[in-house]
């Protein structure tokens, strides 16, 4: 076999070696016609952070042909979980890669679980996950609308409820609470600090005019941030995104949600879109209720597995 050798980097990559791992990312993104690695993974890789390790594994010659990274438990999360993405090159699987990765990345984990996310649900995740002792925990579906055949209801806002849009340095302390409280058992988006804010303010793709802030009483109340991707579908065209819609626990019932979703779905089709996508926990029975109803279809599905 090809001598490879395993680098662990604390904290943050060099520009260059964020460079290899993303041409691996896409790469398995074009041989999976799924992207190995989600938004906040790509961020961990650009800019790593404090307590983040990452896992290369690399040719003599540099070029990176694995990939793992393990970061800390978020504050305030549920559990004392290590999070975690792994990928492997095409060129290279089922040469015992992807389980030499995720052993280390139990080692480095100290005791601790591990969570990783299988992206596209591929039968080759599973099989690299039961072979490495990690058991299915949760899963992440991706739904999907045509707004060309939809019949979108008029947004139907509960009485004393006005709609703004975002103003960014103004508005970014009290998303931020809001968005904390709303998704305060959420492993992932509960969990944002400004800097996570901030780094997608800076992303060519943010626009504050689909950034919708429903508010009553002079305090924000729920939101609804969408988001385009410029080549999004698998016909390379344009598609929407259901980025994040949240509600203040304390506002929650009379529709809000439902309100703002369709308010989103809207400017969308406004601005030209054809499709909306978006992901929703397998288990949040209510969500996939309101979407379907709005004519969402199942497109796709993500699988987390952890260790023991």
């Amino acid at each position: 076999m090809t001598q490879v050798a395993l680098t662990v980097t604390k904290g943050s990559l060099s520009r260059a070696a964020a460079g290899k791992v993303l041409l691996l990312a896409d790469a398995a993104h074009a041989a999976d016609g799924v992207a190995p690695l989600s938004e906040d993974a790509r961020y961990t890789v650009t800019g790593g952070g404090k307590g983040v390790r990452h896992l290369s594994l690399t040719l003599p010659d540099g070029t990176v042909i694995g990939y793992a990274h393990l970061v800390p438990a978020a504050a305030g999360a549920p559990d004392d979980d290590r999070g975690g993405e792994l990928l492997v090159s095409p060129d290279y699987r089922r040469r015992g890669l992807g389980s030499a990765l995720a052993a280390e990345l139990v080692n480095l984990a100290a005791g601790r679980r591990v969570r990783v996310w299988a992206h596209g649900d591929l039968p080759a995740a599973a099989a690299l996950a039961a072979s490495a002792g990690f058991t299915r925990v949760r899963s992440l579906w991706r739904l999907r609308i045509n707004l060309k055949d939809a019949a979108l209801p008029e947004p139907d806002f509960p009485a004393g409820v006005t709609v703004r849009t975002f103003e960014p340095g103004a508005d970014e302390e009290a998303w931020l609470s809001v968005n904390s409280r709303a998704f305060a058992h959420h492993p992932e988006q509960g969990s944002w600090t400004s800097d996570d804010l901030r780094l997608r303010e800076e992303e060519a793709w943010f626009d504050p005019a689909g950034f919708f802030l429903a508010e009553r009483d002079g305090r924000l109340a729920g939101f609804h941030w969408t988001k385009v991707h410029p080549d999004g579908d698998e016909n390379g065209e344009p598609i929407g995104e259901v980025y994040v819609v949240g509600v203040d626990p304390g506002q929650q019932g009379g529709g809000l949600g439902r309100a703002l979703t369709v308010a989103g779905l809207a400017h969308l089709r406004d601005r030209g879109l054809g499709s909306v996508m978006l992901y929703v926990d397998e288990d949040n029975a209510a969500a996939v209720r309101m979407y379907m109803a709005l004519g969402f279809i199942r497109w796709s599905a993500d699988a987390m597995y952890r260790s023991a």
